[in-house]
């Protein structure tokens, strides 16, 4: 079974930035769209970003626009997250997910697209 692997989490203060990285634990695995989810302690898993394989045609919460960017090398098979001005709210486990192509763009903002999940990384903004 394939699995993601997120790394980049940690602490930082607000303003501050960080880079997330996910890769398949197998080499010949690329999906289509990868992706990126939050979910902070007692709140649903949320959507953050995608980025599309081929375009690259990327996809952001509003709640992350201008502040998160996402990008994604395909020569290294990984997928990458841009976080800056970070802020307390952003505090959570990001995961890091991989699915398939879909007619419908919107389909990518939801968890039930992505059939393949990373374990999670913490990122810790504190104020």
């Amino acid at each position: 079974q394939v699995q993601l692997v997120e790394s980049g989490g940690g602490l930082v203060q607000t303003g501050g930035s960080m880079r997330l990285s996910c890769a398949p634990s197998r080499r010949t695995f690329s999906p289509y769209v990868m992706a990126w989810f939050r979910q902070a302690p007692g709140k649903e898993r949320e959507f953050v970003a995608a980025i599309t394989w081929n375009y690259g045609s990327s996809y952001y919460a509003d709640s992350v626009k201008g502040r998160f960017t996402m990008s994604r090398d395909n020569a290294k098979n990984t997928a990458y997250l841009r976080l800056n001005s970070l802020e307390p709210e952003d505090t959570a486990v990001y995961y890091c997910a991989g699915g398939p192509q879909s007619l419908d763009s919107a389909s990518y903002y939801y968890t039930y697209h992505y059939d393949y999940w990373g374990q999670g990384t913490q990122v810790t903004v504190s104020s």
